[in-house]
């Protein structure tokens, strides 16, 4: 049996606690949902459900945090990044998830989607989470108008009753994150298509600032991300937050093109001016799904970015993505040999730290494995 302190993951926690490296920095610090909840309620009558609207989510910008699928960022939410996705048939792309309000549900507030925590460490050394994305239109408006009209006591219409998993047809998203050092974070998209037909799916990864320069104007510099390199192998996306949180570099493997917009609220979509200043926060959203070309910036310079792939997958076909974000500058080979081997080892040292945790003669295999997905949910 390994003793726990002569594992990888126990030493990385020591050097966090003794302060030589900060290992905790980065880590799953953003939510799924930030509309509708009291964080994002700065109304005159304190009515959380009603002020921040999911259809208003992907339009508005924030104030007190962020959200996204699977995501992570800094300790302090200044950078962020999480995966969207679109299945061609939905009306908006998947970038955070839904759930009825607290009016809406016949059991009160209540996520509607599938996803789950599948591993994670103290220090996020490694981390692994899986969202369930159907290929057909998500039914948002099936799902609200079901529940609204159920009483209290029916059971709760849930997505898996609208049929849209049925056959099979549906991709796993799978994300995993690996990190080398404290600040050089190796992420992993795995997707796998389901369905009996070969399927088409639009992977966006996202890496945005929340944006913190509205609410403190002429207080703060606003930061920058912008497009400084593009090959047949990868292109980058230099963070530049001009502040205490220095630069980081994303590098994306081969992705089609790299959108870039602003984290600007859209008002003229809310109805509260005429015209926008600038580019805005779902202007991503509007390439992919409505094909406007303009409403990203051709400049390659925002505050969000997105990785685009449009990945055609056969039949139980699977297709792997790559990124990195880092505090290196100029990598000459950001996904060799070198970081399928720290995936590994990452994968690796979170067993041999379970192990330790829990050793096989106090618990059953299957039950630690319980143990350990649910240790992983509260570290998520």
């Amino acid at each position: 049996m390994t003793d726990i302190k002569n594992t990888p993951e126990r030493k990385r926690l020591v050097a966090e606690e003794n302060g030589k490296e900060s290992w905790k920095r980065w880590g799953p610090y953003l939510s799924e949902r930030q509309w509708g909840t009291v964080r994002e309620d700065y109304s005159a009558g304190g009515s959380a459900w009603d002020y921040f609207s999911h259809d208003q989510a992907r339009s508005r910008a924030y104030r007190w945090g962020e959200d996204g699928l699977l995501g992570i960022s800094d300790s302090q939410q200044r950078l962020c990044f999480a995966i969207a996705l679109w299945n061609g048939a939905d009306p908006i792309i998947k970038e955070r998830l839904f759930g009825l309000t607290n009016n809406q549900g016949n059991h009160g507030e209540d996520v509607k989607e599938y996803y789950f925590y599948l591993d994670n460490t103290p220090t996020h050394s490694y981390m692994k989470g899986l969202y369930k994305y159907p290929q057909a239109e998500f039914p948002y408006q099936e799902l609200v108008e079901q529940n609204q009209g159920r009483s209290k006591e029916l059971p709760e219409y849930e997505l898996i009753d609208t049929k849209v998993f049925d056959e099979d047809r549906y991709f796993d998203v799978f994300v995993e994150y690996a990190k080398n050092t404290a600040d050089d974070i190796l992420i992993q998209i795995t997707v796998v298509n389901h369905a009996p037909e070969a399927k088409e799916l639009h992977l966006a990864p996202h890496l945005w600032f929340r944006n913190t320069w509205s609410w403190d104007a002429g207080e703060q510099t606003k930061p920058s991300l912008e497009g400084i390199y593009s090959n047949s192998d990868f292109s980058v996306v230099e963070a530049d937050y001009k502040q205490d949180l220095g630069k980081r570099w994303l590098y994306c493997e081969h992705p089609e093109q790299v959108l870039y917009t602003d984290n600007e609220t859209n008002d003229v979509r809310l109805g509260w001016a005429e015209s926008n200043s600038g580019y805005v926060k779902d202007g991503v959203n509007d390439y992919i799904v409505n094909g406007k070309t303009d409403a990203v910036n051709p400049q390659q310079i925002g505050t969000k970015a997105a990785a685009y792939y449009q990945l055609s997958l056969a039949a139980g076909e699977t297709r792997v993505v790559r990124l990195r974000l880092s505090n290196i500058e100029n990598l000459t080979i950001p996904f060799g040999a070198e970081f399928d081997s720290i995936v590994k080892q990452r994968q690796s040292e979170a067993d041999e730290f379970y192990d330790a945790v829990t050793p096989s003669e106090q618990l059953a295999t299957e039950m630690r494995k319980i143990q350990r997905q649910a240790f992983a949910g509260m570290l998520w």
